[in-house]
């Protein structure tokens, strides 16, 4: 059991990575890896100074034995994270400079995919300070879904990236979804242009647009993701546009995402206000572009802080608590 108060509890599913530098072809070669937009979330929001619990099931053999050694590796408390019979959920990957490329998934029925209300430790999800989800959870099975749904609904504080991925749900049913879950929401980070108007549909004309939209189905907060554009956030009446940090090379930008919803989460949860917090996920995201796979490179609350620069007077040192 966790010992401690949790900062940031991740609810999903871990997945086995398989990555090709080289285009995908008989004959390629494969680097074994563990990632899944949940793992990268929670291992930023670790690396970002939170204490981070993963709320997932993983199969008791043992590739899962070393799934679990490389969450705990991440610094993520995997004591909520259920070995379970049955078949790993893998991915398929190119090493994407571009994040123009999807994924390749083998996860149906897979251990994780069938997390449920059943698993949830409703103590820990009361107790963490945010809980935070994503609409990958959502597609996977009805039971993740409706996981999610309890866990928003136990949360103090609950983060939503909406996480779209055509070749795992269609985008009226994951429109559905964060229609479902807005109004529990403390934030929603979705990304622009593409699942913007996917999920909120195309008369959506801008990101501040799509930040009106979502606070009208009962966000209390959003922050859309605009690539090298920056970052757009709303809350009240009050809309702040970020720029976008720039970092020396652009390896992969596969879980990108991830890393600015799950640094996000744990600077909310360790007091930062939103755009503060906001921006610390978004310097943490354009660091991570350097490595391969969501938690290729992981950066330091000390990387971060160089990356904003003279921006952190309002950022608290995590070691200082």
């Amino acid at each position: 059991m966790v010992t401690q108060p949790v900062d940031v509890v991740v609810v999903g599913e871990p997945l086995v990575q398989l990555t090709a530098t080289a285009e995908l072809r008989d004959g390629a070669q494969l680097l074994l890896g563990f990632s899944g937009d949940a793992l990268n979330a929670a291992a930023a929001a670790a690396a970002a100074g939170a204490r981070t619990a993963l709320l997932a099931r993983v199969p008791d053999d043992e590739l899962g034995s070393a799934m679990v050694a490389r969450i705990e590796q991440l610094g993520i408390d995997a004591s909520h994270v259920r070995r379970v019979p049955g078949q790993h959920g893998v991915y398929l990957q190119q090493a994407d400079p571009s994040g123009g490329r999807q994924f390749f998934y083998a996860r149906e029925g897979s251990a994780g995919s069938q997390l449920s209300p059943d698993d949830l430790p409703t103590d820990v999800l009361r107790g963490a300070h945010i809980v935070l989800a994503s609409g990958v959870t959502c597609a996977i099975s009805e039971s993740a879904r409706a996981a999610v749904q309890e866990a928003a609904l136990l949360a103090q504080a609950f983060v939503y990236d909406p996480n779209w991925r055509s070749r795992l749900v269609d985008s009226v049913t994951a429109a559905g979804h964060l229609t479902q879950l807005a109004p529990s929401c403390r934030l929603v980070t979705p990304s622009w242009p593409t699942e913007a108007r996917a999920l909120l549909g195309d008369t959506v004309a801008d990101p501040r647009d799509a930040c009106r939209a979502v606070q009208k189905l009962g966000a209390e907060s959003v922050a859309v993701t605009c690539g090298p554009a920056g970052v757009v956030v709303a809350a009240d009446e009050q809309i702040v546009e970020l720029p976008a940090f720039d970092v020396p090379r652009v390896v992969d930008q596969t879980g990108a995402g991830d890393v600015l919803a799950g640094a996000t989460a744990a600077r909310l949860a360790l007091g930062d206000d939103l755009v503060v917090a906001v921006r610390y996920g978004a310097a943490a995201a354009a660091l991570s572009l350097q490595g391969v796979g969501g938690t290729g490179f992981l950066a330091t609350y000390d990387d971060v802080r160089r990356l904003i620069g003279g921006r952190t007077a309002a950022i608290s040192d995590p070691r200082a608590s």
